[in-house]
């Protein structure tokens, strides 16, 4: 069997302006400022609850252009969020910052979704605890959410911790894999 990536460790994105990018992810997401490479006109940055050294890496690049929608490559990145709480914090984050371009239920991720000021496409997910998923299992539908039903269920309902048995242990030191030293 091939060896399996744990999980996506962090993304990186070119943008127009360097600045601008900066202040969109550090307004907005709350994310902070690691460094800046002026060599390489990048900035790297850091989620305020992330183990990571870096959640995201922009680099800019003089005269971009947006690629065209429905293009191939990447269409989104998705963040997930502890609590369907924060979710609706963040949709209003989104919306404040005119940043907010549409949300749906995919039965066990409830999600909004967003877009940075080069276009880049993002969501801001929500997970269901794994032994809520039932039909969801192996579905993953395109439906209408409603978050006032949602945080009348799940309000202050943590997810984002959770994992599954054989992956790593939230409760063992961060470099033990379960069932391993």
């Amino acid at each position: 069997m091939a060896v399996s990536p744990v999980r996506l460790n962090h993304a990186v994105l070119f943008v127009a302006d360097l600045d601008r990018a900066v202040r969109f992810y550090t307004e907005v997401f709350g994310m902070e400022l690691i460094t800046r490479e002026p060599s390489l006109n990048g900035a790297f940055l850091r989620l305020p609850r992330s183990g990571n050294h870096h959640d995201l890496g922009l680099f800019g690049i003089a005269g971009a252009i947006p690629q065209p929608r429905r293009s191939v490559g990447l269409y989104h990145l998705a963040w997930q969020l502890d609590t369907v709480d924060e979710l609706i914090e963040f949709r209003r984050t989104l919306l404040d910052a005119g940043a907010y371009t549409g949300e749906s239920s995919h039965g066990a991720t409830k999600s909004v979704y967003g877009a940075d000021p080069d276009g880049n496409e993002f969501e801001i997910m929500w997970m269901l605890p794994r032994e809520d998923w039932g039909p969801y299992e192996n579905a993953a539908p395109i439906d209408h959410l409603d978050l006032a039903a949602e945080l009348s269920r799940w309000s202050g309902v943590g997810t984002a911790g959770r994992v599954l048995a054989g992956s790593v242990d939230a409760s063992a030191p961060e470099d033990t894999v379960q069932g391993q030293p």
